[in-house]
This record gives structure tokens, sequence and C-alpha cells, in this order.
């Protein structure tokens, strides 16, 4: 075997062993990325996934020059580009040879930093099987072409990134319906022991309150009545937070149901086509379970307006009431813990939330997540 054929085969071990070993897909990337890199005479690299309707999504970069790494990487996150275009059109089958890269060339044009010496660059489909995922570009200085063994060393490169992103999503698939599982099975025993207990519990206090006369102890037995059916409450918006019944039949209607339950009334106005992800769905209910949480305890209102934008790249919820509202003190890094939870779920699912309040104005959440 020739040398450069064994440091070939020794590099893919490697990055093999690597890939084989981490969980998260973004680590996974950027580590495989900077081993091939390290061990060839590819000097930059970087990776796009590429959804189904052809957006394009930076993963991971390493060694760009200048001219690509300005304003957080604009000139790659921003606008179309030749490999992208023909990954899109499915004419991208194996590694190939980019004659030109449009995105460097803006940078040229523009003037708007060093390229490094970076003009052309190669490029490789990223999948597994028939199941795609986006490209891998590497480039080096002053090259034009790159050798058909250099090309067929990125191919395997890529391969061996497709059947482990693969893995990483199976994996996470097969986490999230054991999570649901879970949750369902959480409910059902939360719905068939502690809310019936309750019901027992607020039941019986009733019961005592009509058989007694003595003023005090009738009292009492409301008391333990009215506590017992505020955690009957409590339990039940528990048990539709871990399995929200109704999401089956729309977001839409979900989150109008968990308003019925809290005793809200939420009036609902949709513009555009409500088609999107399974992820996004959940991660729109929840924060909107929280954020009716929040209007029944804090707004002193029974009434909420729920607006729903859907565009080609993200969805814009926004939920309102016409409350007492409260003082926004940016100086407090967490609000509150609701709100908090709100921030983490948008920033998961690759999103944000915002707020708009004043005493006596009511309250305006924004939540805003793309697809």
């Amino acid at each position: 075997m020739h040398p450069t054929e064994f440091q070939n085969v020794k590099l893919l071990k490697e990055i093999a062993e690597f890939i084989n070993e981490e969980t998260e897909i973004e680590a996974m990337l950027l580590g495989a990325l900077r081993k091939f890199l390290k061990g060839t005479n590819f000097v930059a690299g970087w990776i796009f996934f590429i959804d189904e309707n052809g957006k394009h999504q930076l993963m991971v970069s390493e060694n760009l020059p200048e001219g690509l790494k300005q304003n957080g990487c604009s000139h790659l996150k921003n606008g179309s580009c030749w490999c992208v275009s023909r990954y899109r059109d499915r004419e991208l089958e194996k590694a190939s040879n980019i004659i030109e890269c449009k995105r460097i060339e803006n940078i040229l044009a523009a003037r708007s930093g060093d390229n490094g010496g970076i003009t052309h660059h190669a490029t490789v489909p990223l999948q597994s099987g028939q199941e795609r995922f986006g490209v891998v570009n590497v480039a080096s200085p002053n090259t034009v072409t790159y050798s058909e063994g250099e090309l067929a060393l990125l191919e395997s490169l890529a391969f061996q990134l497709g059947s482990a992103i693969k893995r990483i999503f199976l994996t996470k698939q097969e986490q999230e319906i054991a999570l649901l599982q879970e949750r369902n099975r959480l409910a059902k025993d939360l719905h068939d022991s502690v809310n019936q207990l309750l019901f027992s519990v607020a039941l019986t206090a009733r019961g005592g309150a009509e058989m007694v006369a003595q003023a005090e102890i009738k009292e009492t037995f409301k008391e333990i009545q009215n506590l017992s059916q505020e955690a009957l409450n409590e339990m039940r918006a528990l048990i539709w937070q871990l399995r929200p019944v109704g999401l089956e039949n729309g977001l839409l209607e979900a989150i109008k149901g968990y308003g019925e339950m809290l005793g809200l009334c939420v009036q609902s106005h949709i513009s555009g086509v409500l088609n999107v992800p399974s992820h996004v769905e959940e991660a729109l209910f929840r924060i909107s379970q929280e954020a009716l949480n929040n209007v029944r305890k804090h707004s002193g209102v029974h009434m909420a307006e729920l607006f729903m934008n859907v565009s080609q790249t993200d969805v814009l919820l926004v939920i309102k009431d016409e409350g007492q509202g409260f003082i926004i003190d940016h100086s407090i890094q967490i609000p509150s813990m609701g709100l908090q939870s709100m921030i983490d779920r948008a920033k998961k699912a690759g999103g944000s939330v915002e707020w708009d309040s004043e005493i006596g104005r009511g309250t305006e959440i924004l939540i805003r997540i793309p697809y």
C-alpha cells in the first residue's frame, strides 16, 4: 500500500472512531471536520444542513478566511450559491469541484475581507442511503481544482458523517419516543391516583359542610373543599402538560382546549397555512401552556387572544390579555420561572420569546420559531 493511501486509511479510521463515540451532531461534525483538515491538504471547511424546502443552515465551520467569518459568517448563512443550488436540484451526486464559489466572489466584489487565497472549493453531499442532510465544503488557498484522490477522500468523509448523522437522529427519535411513553404513563398514574383522591377530598368536604350546623366547622369544611378544588385544577393542568390531549386535533384546538380547562376563553386569529413540523408544534404548545397559566394566575381576567402568523420560514405566535399587566425590570436576568421556561423552550427550538406589558394595560407574549 502506498504511504499516502496508508495515511488516508489511518485518518478515516481515526475519524470513524471519533464520530462513533460522539452523540451530539454539531460536536461530531466539528470534530470530524477538524480531524479531516488536519490530516489532509485542505485548510478550511464548512458544513451546511439543507432542509426539504432547500433552506440551508450553517452547522459548523473551521479555519475560515476573515472575509467569510465577518458578521457572524453572514456571507455563508445568507443568500444562495451553486453548491446548495446543485444539491437542491439533485445534480450533486458525489464529491465535485466547484469551478467558482459565488460566496467568495461576493466577498471579493464587495472587498469585505481577506479571502485567504481561497477562490474555489470542493463539495460533497451528506446522505445516508436515500436520506439527504446537506453538503460538506472544503478548500485550500490558491487551488482551483482538487485531485481525484482528494475528492475520493472527501467522499469517504461524507459517507461516515452521513451514517453518523442518521445514527444520532435515530437515537434521539428513540429517546423522544421513550420520553413520550414515560409522560403518558405518569399522566395516567396521576389521573388514576392523585387526581381521584383530590376529587374525593373535595366531595367529602362538600358533604361535611352540608351536614354540620356549627358555623366554624362548616367554614373549615368549605376551606378544605376550596383548597382541594384548587389542587385538583393544578393537577389537571399538570396532566395536560404531560399528555396534551387534543394536540392530535391540531395546535389551535389544543391551546384553546387547555385554556378552557383553566377557565379561560381563548379567541384565535390565524393567517397563513398552519402546517409545521411536529417539534415546532410541540414547542409552541408548551410555551402557550405557560403563557395561559400566567394569564390565569396573574392577569385577573378570564379571556385571552391568540394571534398566529405562519410564513414560509417561521411561525409568529402572540398571546395577549387585557389584564392588570406587570412592570418589566430589565435589570433582572430571570423575571420569573414561567417566563424563563418559555425562553428556554423557544431557544431549544431555535426561536425566541419577547413580552410587552404595562400596569393596567395587559400583557403580550410574542413567540417566534423558525422551521
